[in-house]
């Protein structure tokens, strides 16, 4: 495999740090972006990859995706991979008792983030004729639940944005792959529920994914030949059979 180079948002932590050893042990070139620039320089430290650049920004602020774009375009014209990981949720209250606040923490990282990433490289990746991007979405782009409207909605946003951008992309060789996983053991719970105790009451008496399980299906994606695009593949851990089933011993 020819050195390519990937671009994952929210590398610091969970599935974007998770994605990026294991690309890098491919041989993939990293381009690790997010808020925590210390975990991410101790991340580019601690694996193995190609070569790898590190660029700490905040995705909620369209400014400076600009900014990074404009200011690593030489690296942007060689990128071979988007992945859009970073998102969040934000408590679980029904929508009459939820914090405006709370939602627009979601909808400014979880959508408009994503959107705006995406149109940032993607003139590059047209011009080369290539390129794959890999959203991550959620079970809940697919399914709602109690206390999770505005979570949900997000998710189900994505979920439209990655279709209709597969559509628009048609005839230009640039895959585009909708990621969504259950319940997965990262920060994503302790975000969330603003506690440790809380967090881990989210996944006692069962098995939740680990963020190894979907970097090693992200790999299995971009991996396909690239006839083959894998537009969208959900993965729930065995103990949960749908949202909101969860089998706990």
């Amino acid at each position: 495999m020819k050195q390519k180079w990937v671009l994952i948002t929210g590398a610091s932590s969970g599935i974007g740090a998770a994605c990026a050893k294991k690309l890098g042990e491919m041989g993939y070139n990293l381009i690790l972006t997010g808020r925590r620039k210390e975990r991410l320089e101790e991340l580019a430290n601690n694996i193995k990859a190609g070569e790898t650049l590190v660029a700490s920004f905040d995705l909620q602020k369209p400014g400076e995706i600009e900014s990074f774009c404009a200011r690593h375009e030489a690296y942007l014209k060689k990128l071979d991979v988007l992945i859009n990981n970073a998102g969040l949720a934000k408590g679980n209250e029904k929508v009459d008792e939820g914090s405006v606040k709370d939602w627009d923490l979601m909808i400014d990282t979880n959508v408009k983030g994503l959107m705006h990433m995406t149109r940032g490289v993607l003139p590059h990746m047209v011009a080369k004729k290539e390129g794959h991007i890999v959203n991550l979405g959620s079970v809940a782009g697919r399914w709602t639940y109690p206390g999770g409207a505005v979570y949900c909605a997000s998710k189900f946003a994505v979920r439209a944005f990655t279709e209709g951008l597969r559509m628009d992309l048609q005839g230009k060789n640039i895959r585009v792959t909708n990621v969504e996983p259950g319940m997965v053991n990262t920060e994503f719970s302790l975000v969330r529920m603003g506690s440790k105790e809380k967090a881990e009451a989210v996944y006692q008496g069962m098995t939740p994914l680990k963020a190894e399980d979907i970097a090693d299906t992200v790999a299995w994606v971009l991996l396909r030949p690239t006839h083959v695009n894998i537009q969208e593949i959900v993965i729930y851990p065995t103990d949960q059979a749908h949202v909101g089933m969860v089998h706990r011993s």
